[in-house]
C-alpha cells in the first residue's frame, strides 16, 4: 500500500516552490489517459506529466518527435478530467516552439484553453529563451527541461549521459539560471551526472525534477509504464520497477482466453 500522503488541496506551482523551501521531495509521473491519471491522483502524486513520451509509449514511435499538438491536447484533456489534486504539466511537442516564439505562444494557449492543463514544459536553454519569455508573459507557467533533451535526439545522436564534460556542464548551469530568470517555475534535469544535478539544484531557487540525475534534485519523475513494468523493453540504469505488470497482465489475459475457450466463462453466477 502506498505511504504517499494524500494531498487535500490542489497542487500549484507555488506549492512546488514551498516544497523545495521546506526540503519536501516532489513526486512526478506520466499519464496519457483518464484511467491512469485517476490512479496516480488517488495515490497522492504531486505532479502529472502529460509527456510527449506518449509518442513512444502509446503510439509506438521510435522517438518523441512524431506526436502532434492535436494529439497532445487529446491526451491532456483526458488526464485533466480525471485529476482533482495533482499539478498537470503538458509537453509542448517538437516543432511548436523551436525558432518561432509566436507559434510557441499560440500552441501553449491552445493546450491551456482546450485541455484545461495547468502548465507546459519545454526542452532547451538559451536557444528557446525567447519562446519561454513570451509564453510566461502571457501568464502560462513553464517548466524547463535540460540535460538529455529527447526532441533533439537527431542533433546529438545518442541517449548517453549529457554534460559529463566541463564545458557542457557550465553551459547547463548557465541555462538553468537563465530559465529561472525568465520565470520558469521548475526544471527537469534528465540523464546528467548526479553531482552536477545537485549543484544545479543548489544554484536555483526553483525546484528541479530529476530523471537519471541522482538524488540531489528536489523531485523525481519516471514514465509510469516503465516503473510499473508494462514496458519491458526499456531498462536504463536510473529506472526502478515497482511492479511487473506486463507479466501479470499477460497471465491474466491468458487465463481469460483459456476460460473462454473451455466454456468455463461465463458460469451460472456470471449469467442473467
Amino acid at each position: 500500500m502506498s505511504t504517499a500522503k494524500k494531498t487535500k488541496k490542489r497542487v500549484t506551482t507555488h506549492r512546488l516552490w514551498e516544497m523545495k523551501q521546506n526540503g519536501e521531495k516532489i513526486s512526478m509521473l506520466t499519464a496519457y489517459d483518464f484511467a491512469f491519471a485517476r490512479i496516480l491522483d488517488d495515490a497522492g502524486i504531486d505532479c502529472i506529466l502529460v509527456g510527449d513520451s506518449a509518442s513512444n509509449v502509446i503510439h509506438g514511435h521510435e522517438t518523441t518527435l512524431p506526436i502532434t499538438l492535436d494529439q497532445m491536447i487529446v491526451h491532456a484533456s483526458s488526464v485533466v478530467r480525471a485529476v482533482k489534486h495533482a499539478l498537470i504539466v503538458v509537453d509542448l511537442p517538437f516543432g511548436q516552439y523551436q525558432g518561432d516564439s509566436k507559434n510557441a505562444l499560440k500552441s501553449s494557449i491552445r493546450i491551456m484553453k482546450e485541455s484545461g492543463a495547468h502548465a507546459i514544459k519545454m526542452e532547451g536553454g538559451s536557444f528557446i529563451i525567447n519562446s519561454v519569455k513570451r509564453i510566461i508573459s502571457a501568464g502560462i507557467p513553464v517548466m524547463g527541461h535540460l540535460g538529455l533533451i529527447p526532441q533533439s535526439i537527431y542533433k546529438f545522436g545518442t541517449y548517453e549521459v549529457r554534460a559529463k564534460e566541463e564545458q557542457e556542464a557550465a553551459q547547463l548551469i548557465e541555462d538553468a539560471l537563465l530559465l529561472e530568470r525568465a520565470g520558469c517555475f521548475a526544471i527537469v534535469l534528465e540523464k546528467i551526472p548526479a553531482k552536477l544535478a545537485a549543484r544545479v539544484s543548489a544554484s536555483v531557487k526553483i525546484p528541479t525534477i530529476g530523471i537519471g540525475a541522482g538524488n540531489g534534485c528536489d523531485g523525481q519523475v519516471l514514465v509510469t509504464h516503465d516503473m510499473l513494468g508494462i514496458n519491458k523493453d526499456f531498462s536504463p540504469r536510473f529506472l526502478r520497477r515497482y511492479a511487473q505488470m506486463y507479466d501479470d497482465m499477460k497471465n491474466a489475459i491468458g487465463s481469460y482466453i483459456d476460460d473462454v475457450k473451455s466454456g468455463d466463462f461465463p458460469n451460472e453466477k456470471e449469467s442473467y
